[in-house]
């Protein structure tokens, strides 16, 4: 087969992978993805990270279709924001994508959808042959394996690491764009270039809104307006444009566009095949932005910054902690941290014009990734979603964010209480070095996260009054947090009950004698004063 073959078109091979009403997984053509979202529960990639990277990619291709034609297919840019919104609404109210219009635009562009392709490849360049080769393993991302370093165990083995038929490498193909590492080498050797990070989604902590189907989670995520309520820059995704990026390296505004933001080529690669089989890529750095008040990326949560120097505040993209539960990042998702993310903004502005019911329950899903030493490699993948009443992210909502950001608060005062104890136990018990304080905390936050997520869904702002519901949890909280610290005394062994003394750092003629009932009244005495009873001015 010559490498100039024209193979594997998007848009009517199967290769997106999709979760169907009986839970099984299908691969369907992107074209029908779009069409029968409304059948489909959700995407069903390999890992969250390719979902979240797929998604955006079927949002740009809608984005572009509905913010130029109606659901006839009739000609209708939009020419200020009620159009966007009525746009909107109509789509909403239909329960699926209309097919004429996506299947009209298509067609027309069919020609960039060739997975291979001597001139246009989707989503690549030919110009990256000479960056850095890498095998099919690296482009597998669920392998997390480096080309100098063999995982011990790993989802995929042999021939099965080697190469991967098209559906699969088109999968990863979208997915590398946005969250490569950064262990391409740099080519140019003309100039000099900045040094090259993870991709865009890799860099930021992802979010997005997710409906009860396929079509759902796609509208709820179709900003057909910008974060404040202004209409975006005409669209120009990747594959239209007239020639495709190839400069390594390459500063580029914030785009200005929803459609460009959500196809950036952050990467510049080229799928190697061989006997109908992808067997590697090449890679070159591409298009990068500054982050700093990058407010037109919808999908992200923020973090507040200021410049010591100035003293200006600014923004930037705040990743997810692994193994930190998303409702402990509830100031980021409100806007008490200073700036909501644009697609919950979306959906509370959606909700104040009436396209969204009042009873609305909002899942908010968080995708995020980390990379070892100098980001060379992907480490770890973190996915979470939680529901919570749409109301209370609204401007109408605020006491309410108030209150459920002090329980956020002083569930992390338990659980730096929790870990005290544990330190206290272990120089009870003589063990001077003991690292148990952070297991403890993640003890406590594994026992209150079902019933924190339980509390916050059932939050009704229109019904509920704010103190009683605060106290409601805040005895739950007591209790699960004296119910743990109990476990743990009754763990900590003999030794810990007779005690042993431990010198003053400071005067080392001083000492201080640790026991656990010592411990355990400190610690009951510190949590009933974080969470008082009622009767003991608890609430008001």
């Amino acid at each position: 087969m010559r490498m100039e073959t024209m193979e594997f078109n998007l848009l009517q091979e199967r290769w997106v992978r999709v979760r169907t009403q009986d839970c099984t997984v299908q691969e369907v053509s992107l074209t029908d993805a779009l069409l029968h979202a409304h059948a489909y529960v959700d995407l069903a990639g390999e890992m969250p990270t390719q979902d979240a990277a797929m998604l955006r990619l079927l949002l740009a291709v809608l984005h572009t279709v509905f913010s130029r034609v109606d659901g006839n297919g009739v000609p209708a840019p939009f020419e200020e924001p009620r159009d966007a919104l009525q746009r909107w609404g109509e789509l909403w109210q239909l329960g699926h994508f209309p097919e004429q219009p996506i299947r009209d635009y298509l067609d027309k562009w069919q020609d960039r959808f060739w997975l291979f392709h001597p001139e246009r490849p989707f989503w690549q360049v030919p110009e990256a042959k000479i960056g850095s080769p890498f095998g099919a393993k690296k482009l597998n991302g669920e392998v997390f394996e480096s080309e100098n370093k063999t995982s011990l165990f790993s989802a995929c083995a042999g021939t099965g690491k080697e190469s991967m038929d098209y559906p699969q490498a088109a999968r990863w193909l979208v997915s590398l764009n946005n969250y490569d590492d950064a262990a391409a080498k740099k080519k140019a050797k003309d100039r000099p270039l900045p040094s090259m990070g993870p991709g865009w989604l890799g860099r930021i902590g992802v979010i997005y809104v997710k409906g009860s189907n396929l079509f759902e989670t796609l509208m709820r995520n179709l900003m057909f307006l910008q974060d404040g309520g202004e209409l975006w820059e005409p669209d120009v995704p990747c594959w239209e444009l007239e020639d495709a990026r190839s400069g390594e390296r390459t500063e580029v505004a914030c785009p200005d566009n929803f459609a460009e933001l959500m196809t950036t080529q952050f990467r510049r690669i080229l799928l190697e095949r061989k006997e109908n089989k992808v067997v590697g890529y090449t890679v070159l750095g591409g298009d990068f932005f500054d982050s700093k008040n990058a407010f037109a990326e919808p999908m992200t949560l923020w973090n507040k910054k200021e410049d010591k120097k100035t003293g200006l505040v600014y923004y930037n993209p705040q990743k997810h902690e692994m193994g930190k539960q998303l409702w402990r990042e509830f100031s980021a998702i409100s806007d008490r941290g200073g700036h909501k993310p644009g697609v919950i903004w979306w959906n509370t502005y959606l909700q104040g014009r009436k396209l969204l019911s009042r009873k609305e329950i909002l899942q908010v899903c968080a995708v995020g990734v980390e990379y070892g030493a100098q980001s060379a490699s992907m480490k770890d993948c973190y996915t979470d979603a939680l529901s919570m009443n749409l109301e209370l992210l609204n401007e109408l909502g605020r006491t309410w964010q108030i209150r459920v950001d002090d329980e956020v608060n002083n569930c992390e005062q338990a659980a730096w209480i929790v870990g005290r104890l544990a330190q206290n136990l272990a120089l009870a018990a003589g063990d001077k070095n003991d690292t148990g304080a952070e297991a403890a905390r993640a003890q406590f936050y594994f026992a209150v996260d079902q019933p924190f997520r339980r509390w916050l869904q059932g939050i009704d702002p229109e019904t509920d009054e704010p103190v009683e519901k605060a106290a409601e949890w805040q005895e739950q909280a007591y209790r699960l947090a004296a119910e743990l610290g109990k476990q743990m005394v009754e763990q900590a062994g003999t030794a810990a009950f007779i005690g042993h003394r431990v010198p003053d750092k400071k005067n080392p003629e001083k000492s201080y004698l640790y026991t656990a009932p010592k411990a355990y009244n400190s610690f009951l005495y510190d949590l009933r004063k974080l969470y008082p009873k009622q009767d003991e001015g608890g609430t008001e």
